[in-house]
């Protein structure tokens, strides 16, 4: 026992003296910090990719148009499964922590899913895009609209689509009025829940998205996060 705790030791002093020896720009360079900025994609399980690779997602899809575009952004997947405009209000703070160029937004789809007060969704998101613009007031906003699920009624279905409507209108939003636009209701397109894309479906939400999106990153010039000039364009709120 003695002699291993001396061999021990003693490979713990050779370690020591083999450091010291060691010159000086022999330590391994730190990566430098991402420095672009984000375009933030936040939203529900169609955000994240639920039951797909993270590469097959649509924001990873996204990244790779950004870049054969030559644009410097960072594409970001804050999607999360299951998540209600009130549960995205709880985190936006955290993700804010990055130098956001671009909010696209896909929320409320659960809050329909669930028959929620849409008059409360609409407020939770309206907070999501006021923080978001409090901390960089040169953000551009996307809004990726939804479609309630039909046995809701007519009524609810129809005020879910205008809160979409009016969201992007009150806000100078560009919006995308139906995400999956193209691919719902194609079984080739969907996995077998018949809601979430599969990664063929995924690209097909991707294209769509980014002839929204593209025009928005071109204005931006690449600095997106950085103009202070307060909205989209002028608000429409009071």
């Amino acid at each position: 026992m003695l002699a291993w705790l001396g061999a021990a030791c003693g490979a713990g002093r050779e370690d020591d003296a083999s450091t010291a020896r060691l010159p000086r720009d022999s330590t391994p360079a730190t990566p430098a910090p991402d420095a672009r900025p984000v375009v933030l994609c936040f939203g529900t399980s169609l955000t994240a990719g639920m039951g797909l690779a993270p590469e097959e997602a649509f924001p990873a899809l996204l990244q790779r148009k950004v870049d054969s575009a030559g644009l410097a952004f960072r594409v970001a997947n804050a999607g999360v499964s299951g998540q209600t405009a009130a549960a995205g209000l709880r985190r936006i703070d955290w993700l804010l922590q990055q130098p956001i160029a671009v909010l696209l937004l896909e929320l409320g789809a659960n809050d329909a899913l669930r028959g929620q007060d849409l008059a409360a969704a609409k407020r939770n998101l309206q907070e999501i895009i006021d923080r978001t613009r409090a901390r960089y007031p040169g953000v551009r906003v996307v809004v990726a609209g939804m479609e309630a699920p039909p046995n809701l009624g007519r009524r609810y279905t129809r005020e879910f689509r205008d809160l979409v409507v009016d969201l992007a209108r009150e806000n100078r939003a560009v919006l995308i009025p139906f995400l999956l636009e193209g691919v719902a209701g194609h079984a080739d397109l969907n996995q077998t829940d018949g809601i979430h894309p599969t990664a063929a479906g995924a690209r097909v939400v991707a294209d769509r998205v980014w002839k929204t999106l593209e025009p928005v990153l071109r204005a931006a010039g690449g600095s997106g996060a950085a103009p202070d000039n307060g909205r989209n364009g002028p608000s429409l709120r009071p």
